[in-house]
């Protein structure tokens, strides 16, 4: 019976030691010769290595948070299509009225601004 896991239990093995593999050898052969331009800042808005109770610049969360939002409106918006034919005209009334309350949040965000980088 034990012989059946045998498999599983072999690649669990040889993907730890794999990946344990990679890093290790990444951390041997790669050069380590930090300067300004790699400890700088880099798509986070703040400085990396100061102190953690620092005020910063709360809008590119709010960026990322709608972007995740609309992100998410491609998600629904694809399997819809796919069966429009089947779900008829209920279905695609369903999906006007979500794109709708969807397209007032957008313009309300846009008019407040929330969408400007200064």
């Amino acid at each position: 019976m034990l012989e059946n896991y045998f498999p599983i239990l072999l690649f669990l093995v040889v993907g730890f030691l794999v990946g344990a593999g990679c890093m290790i050898g990444g951390w041997l052969m790669a050069p380590n010769r930090p300067d300004k331009e790699k400890l700088s800042p880099y798509e986070c808005g703040f400085e990396a290595f100061e102190d953690a109770r620092m005020k910063f610049d709360v809008r590119y969360y709010l960026v990322a948070i709608l972007f995740i939002l609309f992100d998410l409106e491609i998600a629904f918006l694809f399997p819809w299509a796919i069966v429009l034919d089947e779900i008829g005209l209920f279905g695609f009334v369903a999906m006007m009225i979500f794109l709708g309350i969807l397209i007032v949040g957008f313009i309300y965000e846009w008019v407040r601004g929330a969408l400007e980088w200064d």
